[in-house]
């Protein structure tokens, strides 16, 4: 015979104090589970929508970076031309760009775009210290293998002139990134003159520039990388074994996708923190419960004595009373979960244990997230309620009806 869950309800509300300081500890300890899982969540979102699938990105030999790769410009042109990448017509490739035809060398455009990444240390706004930052330097054809990077405001630089675009996280979370602000880095001023957006991709945490401009500003005579579009998924193949059995190149080609996947080992601290920090303060939250489900029992004892003699059996007791330090944790819970709601799509940044550069993301709160922050306080309250329920459930009949 089960007790009425009513009888739990009306046991919480009449404990208002104890209950609600109980389910706040919880409260916060699921705020800080949700929030620091939801970080790591942005980071994967942003890596995982980075890339497109016919997109190759080639590096040097055992490389796993694009900053810790060189691609020589007499490789690139060795591999521009190779059967399997896609060649459109210069016209579609200025309506596609929005750029002039003077932009595009050939008159059949093969999307093979040669890239150059740097880093470079900018200061954060209302911070003294800076953060490393991702400049990659492209070419009209990044516009064409990256179409995700839109110009938002102002317009796209100009080749052969000391010009850059800024992602719009970066110019909301750096110093002097507004249109027509200057920026100090490598041999003189570069001016911003335009801003842009990359959707949820990784491209918002960097700044562009001309790669042969930066190229001679930093004194790199090679490339970072090449992206290269595959006109389908058989000639991808043909062209990473292609070039990686070229042995003049010494150089591998991998699926754009999988590149920015390897990336997601950013995460992994930050979720092992989290998880670390929330396991801390779950334990105390679980004693809290305990406590007060100890001071309930005690408070209550005539109560379990009258269930007794009603025919309530001792399982019967402990099924109730766990189930009621379960709804105390479940409040908790969901109040954790609706404390975190407001930061959801809040922009922030990490650093990119891949490029050692800032990788700008926002903060994902998901019902996956939301649904393991409710499980996680019910876990807290059945654990710390379990030993209460326990000791009532083992009181004797005469122990309690002398309370009577």
């Amino acid at each position: 015979m089960n007790i009425p869950i009513r009888y739990n309800l009306l046991s919480l509300a009449r404990r208002r104090m104890s209950t609600t300081m109980t389910a706040l500890g919880i409260a916060l300890v699921v705020a800080v589970f949700v929030i620091t899982m939801s970080l790591g969540e942005g980071i994967r979102k942003s890596l995982g929508a980075t890339g497109r699938p016919l997109n190759l990105v080639v590096l040097r030999q055992g490389s796993s970076a694009e900053t810790t790769s060189f691609v020589t410009r007499n490789a690139f042109f060795d591999m521009k031309y190779l059967d399997g990448i896609v060649r459109i017509d210069r016209s579609l490739a200025c309506a596609r760009t929005g750029l002039e035809e003077s932009r595009f060398a050939d008159q059949l455009v093969p999307l093979a775009a040669p890239e150059t990444l740097l880093l470079i240390r900018i200061r954060r706004k209302g911070a003294e210290a800076g953060s490393n930052v991702v400049i990659r330097g492209g070419s009209a054809v990044s516009f064409l293998v990256h179409p995700e990077v839109k110009i938002t405001a102002g317009r796209t630089y100009r080749p052969g002139l000391r010009e850059i675009i800024v992602s719009r996280q970066i110019a909301d979370r750096y110093e002097n990134c507004g249109i027509g602000a200057r920026l100090k880095f490598g041999r003189d001023y570069w001016t911003v003159v335009g801003h842009f957006s990359a959707g949820n991709s990784a491209f918002n945490s960097e700044i562009w520039g001309d790669a042969l401009e930066l190229g001679a500003d930093f004194d790199r005579n090679q490339f970072s990388s090449v992206t290269i579009a595959a006109s389908d998924e058989q000639a991808a193949k043909r062209l990473i074994k292609r070039i990686g059995e070229d042995p003049r190149l010494n150089l591998h080609a991998m699926p754009e996708i999988d590149y920015y996947k390897q990336q997601m080992v950013s995460a992994m601290p930050i979720e092992i923190l989290g998880t670390f920090l929330a396991t801390v303060m779950a334990i105390g939250a679980c004693f809290a419960a305990m406590n007060t489900m100890y001071a309930s029992v005690t408070a209550r004892v005539r109560e379990i004595g009258t269930l007794r003699v009603l025919g309530f059996q001792p399982k019967d007791i402990l099924r109730s009373f766990v189930l009621e330090s379960a709804l105390m944790a479940l409040i908790g819970g969901l109040a954790g979960c609706a404390l975190t709601l407001p930061v959801d799509g809040v922009a922030t940044g990490t650093a990119n244990w891949q490029t050692f550069g800032e990788l700008a993301f926002r903060f994902t709160i998901t019902p996956k997230l939301i649904a393991q922050g409710l499980l996680f306080s019910l876990f807290m309250g059945l654990l710390g309620g379990f030993p209460p329920a326990r000791s009532a459930a083992r009181k004797s009949i005469i122990s309690t009806i002398k309370e009577l």
